[in-house]
């Protein structure tokens, strides 16, 4: 069994600075509340590789992986996979932006994974954990966005 996940949610700003402000991957320890640090390793073209790593968790480890993200303005959709991938077999993203007749973005994550025999929680509680934790990064992102486009 894989673990799935397809979240989205819709940000009162423009596709332009949504897109922006999301795909700066130095920004992500600001813009999401998860991270306290990320280190860009390479860029060729439109893919990064990067290191995360998160806030130390209650037990007070700090999780930390390299991703690759490549990211088509052309489409507003961007593909990323973890190259270290710790307790998955494998993580692949995917990200698209729409924008809605509204005026705003729809903003859609997708996540494909496995997790390892040994990884302290299986597909499903993962699966749960991170369609927890997307809609609070969302919102958080949505918020700080929405803030930017206003101009406050």
């Amino acid at each position: 069994m894989a673990g799935h996940t397809d979240n989205d949610i819709v940000i009162s700003a423009p596709v332009d600075l949504v897109w922006k402000m999301t795909n700066d991957v130095e920004s992500w320890p600001h813009l999401f509340s998860e991270y306290a640090a990320t280190e860009v390793l390479a860029r060729e073209g439109d893919t990064i590789r990067f290191r995360l790593t998160m806030h130390p968790d209650a037990d007070g480890n700090q999780w930390s992986w390299v991703s690759d993200r490549t990211m088509d303005a052309a489409t507003r959709t961007v593909h990323a996979r973890r190259v270290e991938t710790g307790w998955f077999k494998y993580m692949n993203l995917f990200w698209e932006y729409q924008e809605t007749p509204e005026g705003g973005v729809r903003l859609r994550w997708v996540q494909d994974f496995e997790m390892k025999p040994q990884a302290p929680v299986d597909d499903r509680a993962m699966t749960d954990r991170l369609n927890h934790n997307t809609a609070i990064q969302m919102k958080r992102i949505k918020e700080l966005i929405e803030r930017e486009a206003a101009g406050s």
